[in-house]
């Protein structure tokens, strides 16, 4: 049976995820991170790339490189809720995925295709539910081993697929240059080009033991990377302990409606994710960060597992209302942990009556209308006003 193991790479993420909930965005050049002439770009849109922005760039280079350039704060709190649901569609393929970072995962794709056909219809079925699920696209590489997989993915982005298979290894190889291959960094590379070294051709040039000398342990790694040798597997992520959604304002505020609002907002997210991961769980956390940037948190206990965004919600209003609020709040967020193992899908007869009332018909309806058209398509009335003053 031919191993497979595919890499997928979320485009742009932080920036599409902020061009997805903000229409005004898109198709503009966008940075994430901070404002200010002292903070650095975390993430580009595409369309700010063909300026030159990138990562890691100062917010000044940024302006100068293309003085209509949008900045937007992080949110990461909305990074990790997109990125559960991202991993969630990627188990719905393969038992064996290993989240690499908020955006990235490896998937042990070896026997799929006795499932879904060819290694390129695994892809593009993954590459579909993302998209269906998330509103995103990605990228995905396709490999007999990792490192390559990793490579592959970045190849034809954005939105793109690129598959190297066992017989064309070593073509890809031959001209790969050593900077693409992970682990060799940019001081690296330059120590390799100053050895005649640009390529995997040319690490094969000699034999291993002399890139060893030369350059250590790692020498020897190298050389079985330009052969296309790589033992590392996809090792599993621990599945997620708690669930949670925050917020930072613009302004703070001590006005108990607006932070009643923007839990309700919170709990939508939150139970909406642990509906789509199949998880409940029994603690609710409130968070709050003042003015002052003291940082409180209360928890509740409930007496049965939960994703129902209703009692998420008032479990957490019922802790807010304990709060004195002496200072102004800058930050809100809640959160669910105390996860039990998750369980088989049950039929409405066999979960107990106060089970089958937590996940309530009126969620799933929810979450089945935004899957299809969109996290816009429904909001609260609760919530129009909160919705408002985001958009404006």
């Amino acid at each position: 049976m031919q191993t497979w193991i595919l890499h997928i790479d979320m485009d742009a993420f932080f920036a599409s995820v902020e061009q997805l909930d903000h229409p005004e965005y898109r198709g503009k050049p966008l940075a994430v991170g901070g404002t200010s002439d002292r903070s650095v770009v975390s993430a580009a849109s595409y369309e700010a790339r063909k300026y030159g922005v990138r990562s890691a760039m100062s917010v000044v280079k940024a302006r100068r490189l293309c003085p209509d350039i949008l900045l937007v704060p992080g949110r990461m709190g909305r990074y990790k809720e997109i990125s559960g649901q991202v991993m969630a569609v990627l188990r719905e393929f393969s038992p064996t995925v290993e989240q690499a970072s908020v955006d990235e995962a490896y998937l042990d794709a070896t026997g799929l295709e006795r499932l879904f056909g060819p290694i390129d219809e695994v892809g593009r079925r993954i590459k579909a539910r993302v998209r269906e699920t998330t509103g995103l696209t990605c990228s995905v590489g396709a490999a007999p081993v990792r490192f390559l997989a990793k490579i592959a993915s970045d190849v034809n982005k954005p939105d793109g697929m690129y598959i190297i298979r066992p017989d064309e290894m070593a073509d890809f190889l031959r001209t790969l240059p050593v900077g693409r291959i992970p682990g060799v960094g940019a001081k690296l590379a330059e120590t390799l080009r100053t050895m005649g070294a640009r390529t995997c051709a040319d690490i094969l040039a000699r034999p291993r033991e002399y890139w060893e000398r030369r350059i250590g342990k790692y020498g020897g790694v190298l050389h079985d990377r330009a052969r296309g040798i790589d033992p590392g597997g996809v090792t599993p992520t621990s599945e997620a302990k708690s669930s949670s959604a925050e917020n930072t304002f613009a302004e703070d505020t001590s006005d108990r409606a607006v932070l009643t609002r923007w839990l309700l907002a919170q709990a939508e997210r939150v139970g909406a994710d642990l509906r789509g991961h199949g998880y409940k769980g029994r603690t609710v956390t409130l968070k709050v960060k003042y003015a002052d940037f003291t940082q409180i948190t209360r928890s509740r206990t409930l007496d049965a597992r939960t994703d129902s965004t209703a009692l998420i919600f008032e479990t957490a209003r019922a802790l807010l209302d304990l709060l004195e609020l002496r200072r102004a709040v800058r930050l809100i967020g809640v959160g669910v942990s105390g996860f039990e193992p998750r369980p088989r899908q049950l039929s409405l007869l066999e979960a107990s009556p106060r089970e089958a009332e937590a996940t309530s018909g009126i969620d799933l309806a929810v979450d089945a209308v935004r899957r299809r058209f969109g996290n816009r398509a429904v909001t609260r009335v609760d919530l129009l006003d909160l919705r408002r003053k985001r958009e404006e």
